[in-house]
């Protein structure tokens, strides 16, 4: 069989690119590296950090210099991607992040190939099939709208209202999280129980809308084909087009090759960049330079208050507040000119301390954080040339694999940008009533970006505004790795958004003869 088209990953990327193939009769295989995350009772509580970590690609690691001590991670392989394990934030970049910005640009030449304007309806749509539950008017920074949220949010948990409250005593605008988690009961699906075990987690009642539980039966369902266990290790390419891929079956050892019309790339920031220099690609397209470079991850600290009485006890789902006032910048000389970033609401993750540290640590730890309020700093990062992933070709898999080196460095403007938003957190935590406050760095790569991204000058961008890899006329790119900045909010919803349109548009111009599936997809 020739495939219309092959999706290699099934995260928002790849489920969103894949949304209006399949609604239009494509004929769409998709290759996910690893297999379901099982769902239960299991999942509540510290053993529920087990499954993010049965899920990791331990089979080819990659290696990390970041400035700290150099180590090696893995990525989250299931399907569904790292939906699975986020904490649903689903905001909208906005207006001004799609403009160019020289201080944050620099020299970099990363610029959005088109405005807010033009991805507006695919926001309105993705929000749709994820089910957002979000408020409207309250945010000072927030875009326009063609439709409301799908969903109202839920009433505030006490801990919640009381960082609000600070804020609006402070004179600043706190707002609702945006949130992917089905707090209404429906037929199709179960009620949020607000049991606080979100970020980090798979969802034991499925009532987060993660891409796994929310999107990809439909599309099986209305007929597209998921291979799981599936290790892509080539794309194939005679002259200008992509024939198909090459891949190893994870569990069996076995090889083959797949034939398509088309591909689609989606298996992350990393991932993705990893497979066009195996592949050689990189050396047909006239921006080969920005392959697997300008990688972004955000600026992120947690900024946590200490407070006399636990200020959750009843450990309810309290991740609700954003505080944006500071999101195009402040007018301080300690703080860098341009945008900074937001502040958002975390909840200490008891469960995961737990099981990420020792016993005998574990315990008193817990107490701690127990006591404690975070606001996650999240400063837009500058995309640099050096930051990126590289081939260690010395060093292959049992799949073939060269193994990825991925080498990032946080400038100047970063942690400036991020130091002024932890100074106004620990402020707000002063005025909730915290005895004192401390900083948490975040290294991890969740929210990284950029690697293969798109732009308007072909030299500067491998990707076109459509997603189409520059020198092939039907390999595309549709996850995190074709944003070319990372904005100040999480990426998922402008992931998601940017699929849809890529996928809408690689339908009727590559493959034009397709017949209409007239099985319709359910929407969330």
């Amino acid at each position: 069989m020739t495939w219309d088209a092959i999706v290699i990953g099934s995260g928002f990327g790849g489920a969103m690119a894949a949304h209006a193939l399949v609604h239009q009769g494509r004929r769409v295989l998709m290759l996910e590296r690893g297999g379901w995350v099982a769902r239960g009772p299991d999942n509540w509580g510290p053993q529920g950090a087990a499954f993010v970590s049965a899920h990791f690609n331990r089979e080819t690691p990659y290696r990390v210099d970041a400035g700290w001590r150099p180590s090696s991670i893995g990525s989250v392989n299931c399907v569904g991607g790292q939906s699975v394990f986020y904490g649903g934030a689903s905001f909208r970049f906005r207006e001004r992040d799609f403009e160019p910005n020289p201080s944050i640009v620099g020299d970099s030449g990363a610029e959005w190939p088109f405005r807010y304007a033009d991805i507006e309806s695919s926001y309105a749509e993705a929000e749709k099939l994820l089910g957002v539950a979000g408020e409207v008017g309250t945010d000072p920074t927030e875009p326009p709208r063609s439709a409301p949220f799908a969903h109202a949010p839920v009433a505030l948990a006490p801990s919640a209202r009381s960082i609000a409250n600070a804020a609006s005593r402070l004179g600043l605008h706190p707002s609702r999280i945006p949130l992917a988690i089905s707090f209404e009961r429906k037929a199709e699906r179960p009620r949020c129980m607000r049991c606080g075990t979100c970020d980090g987690y798979a969802c034991a009642a499925e009532a987060k809308n993660d891409i796994a539980t929310n999107l990809i039966p439909s599309l099986v369902a209305a007929g597209m084909t998921l291979r799981t266990n599936t290790v892509c290790v080539r794309v194939l390419r005679s002259r200008s087009r992509v024939t198909g891929v090459a891949y190893v079956d994870r569990i069996t050892g076995e090889r083959g090759t797949l034939d398509a019309r088309a591909v689609i790339l989606a298996a992350g920031s990393l991932a993705t960049p990893h497979l066009l220099l195996v592949s050689g690609l990189d050396r047909v397209n006239p921006a080969s330079e920005a392959v697997g470079r300008y990688l972004t991850r955000h600026c992120n600290t947690v900024v946590f208050g200490l407070f006399r009485q636990p200020p959750n006890a009843a450990g309810v789902f309290d991740k609700q507040i954003a505080i944006n006032d500071f999101y195009h910048g402040v007018d301080d000389p300690n703080a860098p000119l341009g945008p900074l970033g937001s502040l958002q609401q975390m909840t200490p993750p008891l469960g995961l301390v737990r099981a990420s540290i020792p016993a005998i640590l574990g315990g008193p730890a817990a107490v701690f954080l127990s006591r404690a309020l975070g606001l996650l700093a999240m400063a837009e990062d500058q995309p640099q040339i050096a930051n990126g992933v590289y081939l260690d070709r010395s060093n292959t898999d049992q799949f073939g694999l060269p193994r990825l080196v991925v080498r990032h460095r946080y400038s100047t403007r970063d942690r400036a940008a991020n130091r002024a938003l932890a100074d106004r957190a620990k402020a707000i935590m002063r005025e909730a009533g915290a005895m004192a406050t401390w900083v948490q760095p975040i290294n991890t790569f969740s929210h990284a970006l950029g690697t293969v991204r798109m732009g308007p000058d072909e030299r500067a961008a491998p990707l076109d505004a459509f997603g189409r890899f520059r020198g092939l006329d039907n390999l595309y790119v549709t996850d995190g790795s074709a944003l070319p900045r990372s904005a100040g909010v999480n990426p998922s919803l402008t992931i998601a958004a940017n699929a849809l349109r890529i996928g809408a548009e690689i339908a009727p111009d590559v493959l034009p003869k397709a017949r209409p599936n007239r099985r319709l997809l359910v929407h969330a």
